[in-house]
Protein backbone atom coordinates (compact mmCIF):
# COMPACT_ATOMS: atom_id res chain seq x y z
CA UNK A 1 0.00 0.00 0.00
CA UNK A 2 1.34 3.90 -0.98
CA UNK A 3 0.94 6.31 0.99
CA UNK A 4 0.66 9.84 -0.14
CA UNK A 5 2.15 12.87 1.53
CA UNK A 6 0.09 13.54 4.62
CA UNK A 7 -2.11 16.09 3.78
CA UNK A 8 -3.85 16.68 7.38
CA UNK A 9 -1.07 18.02 9.69
CA UNK A 10 -0.92 17.19 13.50
CA UNK A 11 -2.61 20.23 15.62
CA UNK A 12 0.31 22.92 15.95
CA UNK A 13 1.97 22.31 19.36
CA UNK A 14 1.41 18.74 19.66
CA UNK A 15 4.24 16.11 18.95
CA UNK A 16 3.50 14.30 16.08
CA UNK A 17 2.86 10.49 16.87
CA UNK A 18 1.21 7.14 15.94
CA UNK A 19 -0.81 4.74 18.12
CA UNK A 20 -1.21 0.85 17.21
CA UNK A 21 -3.81 -1.13 17.83
CA UNK A 22 -3.10 -4.54 17.37
CA UNK A 23 -5.82 -7.44 16.96
CA UNK A 24 -5.36 -11.17 17.47
CA UNK A 25 -7.70 -13.65 15.43
CA UNK A 26 -10.11 -13.37 18.68
CA UNK A 27 -10.81 -9.37 18.37
CA UNK A 28 -8.68 -9.08 21.67
CA UNK A 29 -5.60 -6.13 21.44
CA UNK A 30 -1.89 -6.43 22.30
CA UNK A 31 -1.60 -4.53 25.79
CA UNK A 32 2.21 -3.99 27.12
CA UNK A 33 3.24 -3.50 30.63
CA UNK A 34 5.75 0.05 30.46
CA UNK A 35 9.55 -1.09 31.48
CA UNK A 36 10.36 2.37 32.69
CA UNK A 37 8.03 3.22 35.60
CA UNK A 38 9.81 6.33 36.94
CA UNK A 39 8.68 8.27 33.43
CA UNK A 40 5.43 10.24 34.99
CA UNK A 41 4.39 10.50 31.06
CA UNK A 42 3.88 7.10 30.92
CA UNK A 43 3.24 5.65 33.93
CA UNK A 44 0.43 6.40 37.04
CA UNK A 45 0.18 3.62 39.47
CA UNK A 46 -2.34 1.42 38.25
CA UNK A 47 -1.93 2.26 34.49
CA UNK A 48 0.65 1.05 33.68
CA UNK A 49 -0.52 -0.64 30.30
CA UNK A 50 -0.68 0.81 27.12
CA UNK A 51 -1.01 0.06 23.23
CA UNK A 52 2.38 0.38 21.51
CA UNK A 53 2.69 4.12 20.37
CA UNK A 54 5.57 6.56 19.30
CA UNK A 55 6.99 9.39 17.98
CA UNK A 56 6.89 10.41 13.71
CA UNK A 57 10.45 10.57 12.56
CA UNK A 58 11.36 13.74 9.91
CA UNK A 59 9.98 12.84 6.52
CA UNK A 60 8.15 9.77 7.60
CA UNK A 61 4.87 9.03 6.84
CA UNK A 62 2.45 7.94 9.77
CA UNK A 63 1.37 4.32 7.88
CA UNK A 64 5.45 4.26 7.99
CA UNK A 65 5.99 5.38 11.97
CA UNK A 66 2.95 2.95 12.89
CA UNK A 67 4.94 -0.24 10.99
CA UNK A 68 8.33 0.61 12.65
CA UNK A 69 6.76 1.29 15.89
CA UNK A 70 5.25 -1.92 15.87
CA UNK A 71 8.50 -3.62 14.97
CA UNK A 72 10.54 -1.74 17.66
CA UNK A 73 8.85 -2.19 20.39
CA UNK A 74 7.09 -5.84 19.66
CA UNK A 75 9.07 -7.54 17.09
CA UNK A 76 5.80 -7.83 15.11
CA UNK A 77 6.03 -7.73 11.05
CA UNK A 78 3.21 -10.29 10.10
CA UNK A 79 0.19 -7.60 9.91
CA UNK A 80 -2.62 -6.77 7.65
CA UNK A 81 -3.82 -3.09 8.14
CA UNK A 82 -7.48 -3.13 8.79
CA UNK A 83 -7.80 0.81 9.45
CA UNK A 84 -6.87 4.40 9.51
CA UNK A 85 -8.40 6.56 12.50
CA UNK A 86 -9.77 9.60 9.94
CA UNK A 87 -7.91 12.35 12.04
CA UNK A 88 -5.44 13.06 14.80
CA UNK A 89 -6.24 11.98 18.41
CA UNK A 90 -4.93 14.74 20.63
CA UNK A 91 -4.26 14.62 24.00
CA UNK A 92 -2.97 17.50 26.58
CA UNK A 93 0.05 16.35 29.28
CA UNK A 94 -0.55 17.86 32.52
CA UNK A 95 1.71 21.50 32.69
CA UNK A 96 4.36 19.55 35.58
CA UNK A 97 4.37 16.44 33.32
CA UNK A 98 5.22 18.26 30.08
CA UNK A 99 8.08 20.79 31.76
CA UNK A 100 9.65 17.85 33.06
CA UNK A 101 9.39 15.56 29.74
CA UNK A 102 9.81 17.77 26.83
CA UNK A 103 11.69 20.61 28.36
CA UNK A 104 7.52 22.59 27.70
CA UNK A 105 8.65 22.20 23.99
CA UNK A 106 4.92 20.05 23.11
CA UNK A 107 1.71 20.62 24.87
CA UNK A 108 0.99 17.03 24.30
CA UNK A 109 0.93 14.33 21.79
CA UNK A 110 -1.70 14.38 18.55
CA UNK A 111 -1.52 10.46 17.67
CA UNK A 112 -2.27 9.18 14.06
CA UNK A 113 -3.85 5.85 14.69
CA UNK A 114 -3.92 2.32 13.15
CA UNK A 115 -5.45 -1.11 13.36
CA UNK A 116 -3.49 -3.88 12.19
CA UNK A 117 -4.60 -7.42 12.95
CA UNK A 118 -1.71 -10.04 13.46
CA UNK A 119 -1.03 -12.76 10.75
CA UNK A 120 1.92 -14.47 12.13
CA UNK A 121 1.82 -16.65 15.54
CA UNK A 122 1.75 -14.89 18.68
CA UNK A 123 5.67 -16.64 19.34
CA UNK A 124 6.56 -13.57 16.72
CA UNK A 125 6.02 -10.81 19.67
CA UNK A 126 9.23 -10.33 21.33
CA UNK A 127 9.27 -7.48 23.42
CA UNK A 128 12.31 -8.44 25.54
CA UNK A 129 14.63 -8.05 22.28
CA UNK A 130 12.57 -6.08 19.88
CA UNK A 131 14.09 -5.30 16.22
CA UNK A 132 16.83 -3.34 15.46
CA UNK A 133 18.48 -3.35 18.84
CA UNK A 134 15.87 -0.93 20.57
CA UNK A 135 15.65 -0.60 24.36
CA UNK A 136 12.46 -2.90 25.61
CA UNK A 137 9.60 -0.71 26.26
CA UNK A 138 7.95 -3.39 27.69
CA UNK A 139 8.46 -5.68 30.47
CA UNK A 140 5.12 -8.02 30.27
CA UNK A 141 2.11 -7.96 27.28
CA UNK A 142 -1.17 -9.81 27.45
CA UNK A 143 -4.22 -9.79 25.38
CA UNK A 144 -7.02 -7.46 26.07
CA UNK A 145 -10.44 -6.40 25.06
CA UNK A 146 -10.05 -3.51 24.06
CA UNK A 147 -13.33 -1.68 25.65
CA UNK A 148 -10.63 -2.20 28.88
CA UNK A 149 -8.04 -0.48 27.19
CA UNK A 150 -9.13 3.02 28.43
CA UNK A 151 -8.80 1.96 32.63
CA UNK A 152 -5.28 0.28 32.39
CA UNK A 153 -3.56 3.79 30.34
CA UNK A 154 -2.67 6.71 32.46
CA UNK A 155 -5.94 8.72 33.44
CA UNK A 156 -4.66 12.10 30.92
CA UNK A 157 -4.96 9.04 27.91
CA UNK A 158 -7.91 7.79 28.41
CA UNK A 159 -10.10 10.07 26.51
CA UNK A 160 -7.90 8.88 23.35
CA UNK A 161 -8.13 5.06 24.56
CA UNK A 162 -12.11 5.70 24.17
CA UNK A 163 -11.99 7.56 21.12
CA UNK A 164 -9.88 4.48 19.76
CA UNK A 165 -11.99 1.70 21.48
CA UNK A 166 -14.90 3.29 19.58
CA UNK A 167 -13.45 3.81 15.90
CA UNK A 168 -11.71 0.35 15.98
CA UNK A 169 -14.92 -1.45 17.96
CA UNK A 170 -15.83 -3.39 14.67
CA UNK A 171 -12.24 -5.31 14.45
CA UNK A 172 -12.55 -6.34 18.38
CA UNK A 173 -14.52 -9.69 17.65
CA UNK A 174 -13.11 -12.76 16.02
Amino acid sequence: MTESPMTNAPPEGYRPCVGLALFNAQGLVFVGRRANKSLREHVAEGHEWQMPQGGIDKGEMPLQAATRELQEETNVTSVALLAESPGWLAYDLPADIGKEAWKGRWRGQAQKWFAFRLIGPDSEIDIETPAGGHKAEFDAWRWERLDRMPALIIPFKQDVYREVAALFAPFAGA
